[in-house]
């Protein structure tokens, strides 16, 4: 098994320049970025991942396949935040457990290519609308947690937010119409009813400049993170653990339905690999523009220090062994 796609990821410049604003706090650098460019960078991502995944669904249609795998990927994006909300709230506040909660409902684009990278090196086909059901994965995790913090937080620690006797069904409408939400939802409707025409005017924007976009965005969550790394260690030993026996639990439960559904070994990879990630690009971008008070000390070292760490080292072998095993 070739491991090279595997540790290529850890020299992508993105992850190098996340590391970098954790050094840059740990020598007590000056080294800032100031807010209103980090809410912009946010901005930018959620318009990126929108976009190119209405440009997915307008060149690979609507086959039955295609169709199961949105369904898939929409569901268990939407509900697996409340089911690690439940463990979550335990010890964590709710915008922290709310927003954790997405995370891992949500994915990582990086995992995800890392996977596609191992395929390839592996000659393993799949279907090139997963990259549409990633796209998916976004917006209905975001919106969940955004349900679990306003529906668990008090009326008076939301900062003017409607009274907590509100229903859910004005929670959802809210959520939904979130600047955050409605700016990827938006953006992925556009991208698939502006088809080819629009990725040919938009490539410059959304293609030739994004990595660098992204590294910026990477520098200014390092810094963020850098400064609040002690509230992970005052979580202690939960907040790792779930970060390593959730997406594991996650991962089991996407082979058994990659398989009951009977998916190609190739999507069954690429499927379980997005319910296994965890976010920490668009949803900690959503959260910090959606909910402020959210501890980003918490939510981006447990994806990005110790899921996606684990996956990319571990877990994509691992699952692609179960698959060989069982298929």
């Amino acid at each position: 098994m070739d491991l090279s796609a595997l540790l290529d990821n850890f020299g992508h410049p993105a992850i190098l320049f996340f590391f970098l604003g954790v050094l840059a706090v740990f020598v007590k650098s000056d080294l800032e970025i100031p807010p209103q460019i980090g809410k912009f960078l946010g901005i930018y991502l959620l318009f990126h991942i929108g976009v190119k995944g209405g440009w997915e669904l307008y060149y690979g249609g609507f086959a039955a396949q295609v169709l199961i795998v949105m369904a898939v990927c929409v569901l268990s994006s939407f509900f697996m935040p409340f089911a690690a909300f439940q463990v979550l709230r335990r010890r964590l506040s709710p915008p922290d457990a709310g927003a954790v909660a997405a995370t891992y409902g949500s994915i990582s684009a990086v995992t995800f290519v890392t996977a596609v990278s191992f395929l390839d090196s592996q000659g393993v086909e799949f279907g090139g609308y997963m990259v549409a059901g990633m796209a998916l994965m976004e917006s209905p995790a975001i919106i969940a947690g955004l349900i679990l913090i306003r529906l668990n937080t008090p009326a008076s620690d939301s900062d003017g937010a409607a009274p907590s006797s509100t229903g859910v069904s004005q929670v959802i409408k809210e959520s939904l119409f979130n600047g955050s939400v409605l700016l990827l939802l938006g953006s992925m409707v556009i991208g698939y009813a502006s088809g080819a025409k629009g990725e040919a005017q938009l490539a410059t924007f959304v293609d030739d400049i994004f990595y660098g976009m992204l590294s910026i965005y990477m520098l200014d969550m390092g810094l963020l993170a850098g400064r609040r790394l002690s509230d992970l260690k005052q979580s202690g030993a939960f907040v790792v653990s779930f970060a390593l026996v959730f997406p594991l639990l996650a991962a089991a439960f996407g082979l058994l339905l990659c398989y009951l559904l009977g998916y190609a070994p190739g999507d069954a990879l690429l499927q379980t690999v997005l319910l296994a990630s965890a976010s920490y690009i668009a949803v900690p971008a959503a959260i910090r523009i959606a909910v402020p008070q959210a501890n980003m000390g918490i939510l981006l070292p447990m994806s990005l220090g110790v899921t996606f760490t684990f996956n990319i080292a571990i877990g994509i072998p691992l699952y692609y062994f179960v698959i060989e095993m069982v298929w």
